[in-house]
């Protein structure tokens, strides 16, 4: 068994002398981002933004005609993707390309990791959105978004794999590895990507589900409830019974009974949403 904290010490080491590079917001996103928080940034600044990247144009227009967020009339041009979809989900569009042109291996191996990883990323953040509909003080496409990273952590640890034959060799010792450190390195990578800490709180504290605070539910509470929702749709022996005494579960305020996939509706959206992350 690999002692987590030397591994951990290891990883930061290799950070550090640069011999393992974190990921890097690319120069479209960083503006994006930028302009997303200067509220007065219009629809047609933030598409200007966009038109430098050929890949991310073509994305945002296909989104924007997509099930989940078409209108009545077919939409071609930048300026009104922007204004239909809203800044919020731009930003959540840019940062879910760069993540899926991060979740790369050279390894097989690590490579149907990084794939599991990421698909699992957009089930929560499917998930994360449906929560966050229903409550007036959250954003459902900052949660949405707050479901894509909140794993990002595996990434560099993945990546570290690769000069480990005993992780390539044990996935449930490479599991336990990514859940021991991965939270610490998420948030190292969101804090150097300069996130609010609203989010990087996710990437911080997804795993830890004694997580509480004072307040009404946050990004946190609902990637944690969305993760245990997966669980329960997962694992057919899911002891639900734990439920109640989880502070996230109680923020949210889910009957431990109800499974939001057979909410009237929520199926098809969580599928929409996984089929344009995915597609």
């Amino acid at each position: 068994m690999i002692d987590e904290t030397q591994f951990l010490q290891k990883l930061n080491d290799a950070i550090d002398h640069n011999h393992i590079t974190l990921p890097t917001l690319p120069e479209v996103a960083l503006k994006v981002r930028d302009a997303v928080e200067r509220e007065q940034s219009s629809a047609n600044h933030i598409a200007d933004i966009i038109a430098s990247d050929a890949a991310l144009s073509t994305r945002l227009l296909q989104v924007a005609n997509s099930p989940l967020y078409r209108g009545r009339v077919a939409i071609d041009n930048l300026q009104m993707a922007v204004a239909r979809l809203g800044v919020r989900l731009v930003r959540s569009l840019v940062v879910s390309l760069i993540m899926r042109q991060i979740f790369q291996a050279t390894n097989d191996i690590l490579d149907n990791k990084f794939r599991q990883i990421w698909e699992e990323s957009v089930q929560i953040a499917a998930m994360s959105r449906v929560l966050a509909a229903n409550m007036d003080h959250l954003d459902k496409e900052q949660a949405m978004l707050a479901g894509l990273i909140h794993n990002i952590g595996a990434l560099p640890v993945l990546a570290m794999a690769e000069s480990h034959d005993e992780l390539l060799e044990d996935a449930r010792e490479l599991d336990r590895i990514i859940d021991a450190i991965g939270p610490q390195v998420g948030q190292r990578i969101l804090e150097m990507w300069d996130f609010p800490q609203s989010l990087i709180r996710v990437a911080a504290n997804f795993l830890n589900l004694e997580y509480a605070h004072d307040g009404e539910a946050d990004y946190v509470d609902i990637v944690q409830v969305a993760r245990l929702e997966a669980q329960m749709n997962d694992e057919g022996d899911f002891d639900t019974s734990i439920l109640p005494q989880i502070p996230a579960f109680v923020k949210v305020g889910l009957e431990p009974e109800v499974n939001m996939i057979e909410i009237e509706g929520v199926a098809d959206d969580i599928q929409n949403i996984e089929v344009m992350f995915l597609s």
